[in-house]
């Protein structure tokens, strides 16, 4: 297991293999799903290759002593392992499926003696928001959080469907307009790590990373309390400013925020799709 981590691990950069390198519990038990799912298919796959060879060296056109015999019409042993080892696959990949599935639930909030953090995430062309009610402050590019203390994650899109996904922490999952999702990380070491969105979404998908900082309790306190000396503030009509399509945008704080700006994002969308077609009043009548 050793030897083939090594392989995949040298395969690729730092950035792809980040996610057999886990820095937290979440990422931690996905990680070991890889490797069993692996350990499930090599034993369909080493068997396989075994067998082929075998049979290539032992029927081979030089060897005469190789028992000849085309007419047999059944064999109760292949007919065993034919149906046999492919049903107790399936039901060991139904068992760990089932099982991991509910295990990593990304709605299912994490067992710890703190309790987690808020922090409502907007996917944007190409950006990403991080809006910490509690704390009243916003960032872009930039999430951060103690280390040891769940964090529990709201997620939107105001553009284009996205995928949020910090490799070495938690696995992906979409941000959806008009839609919200939820994810739950836990870092249980200091540490900065990279996010990303993992699925694409136009010409600046490519650069759509941010910051993920795990900060001591007393690092983060003095990280929300540089983000509120911040001269700017999320109200309405900045967060419309901010909405414009950017690339490599800088980390920007903000130590204000828009009431509820976080539902109001999400109720745009559901607003639009439920307002009444042209020419009709708001109950569906055609207007008269």
């Amino acid at each position: 297991m050793v030897v083939v981590t090594a392989l995949l691990a040298g395969a690729c950069d730092l950035r792809h293999a980040a996610v057999l390198d886990p820095k937290g519990p979440i990422a931690l038990a996905e990680r070991n799903l890889l490797f069993d799912a692996f350990l499930v298919m090599m034993v369909v796959i080493v068997p396989i290759i075994v067998l082929t060879l075998f049979f290539a060296w032992r029927y081979r056109a030089s060897n005469t002593k190789a028992a000849y015999a085309p007419k047999w019409a059944e064999s109760a042993r292949i007919d065993a392992a034919t149906w046999l080892v492919p049903a107790l696959i399936v039901v060991a990949v139904a068992v760990l499926v089932w099982r991991s599935t509910h295990k990593l639930d990304p709605y299912r909030p994490i067992d710890a003696a703190l309790p987690p953090i808020d922090v409502q995430v907007v996917a944007q062309d190409w950006k990403w928001l991080f809006i910490y009610p509690e704390q009243g402050i916003a960032v872009v590019n930039q999430l951060a959080f103690p280390n040891g203390r769940p964090v529990s994650l709201r997620i939107t899109s105001d553009t284009v469907m996205n995928s949020f996904y910090v490799p070495q922490l938690a696995g992906q999952i979409y941000a959806m307009a008009g839609m919200q999702t939820r994810l739950q990380l836990l870092a249980d070491q200091p540490g900065k790590f990279v996010g990303r969105n993992s699925m694409y979404s136009g010409g600046g998908f490519s650069d759509q990373f941010f910051e993920v900082l795990s900060l001591s309790q007393a690092d983060f306190d003095a990280w929300v309390a540089k983000a509120k000396q911040a001269p700017a503030k999320l109200d309405a009509p900045t967060y419309t400013a901010l909405t414009a399509k950017s690339r490599l945008h800088p980390i920007t704080y903000y130590s204000a925020i828009e009431p509820k700006l976080f539902d109001s994002i999400i109720a745009k969308y559901t607003h639009a799709h439920h307002a009444p077609a042209a020419g009709t009043q708001p109950g569906g009548a055609p207007r008269r």
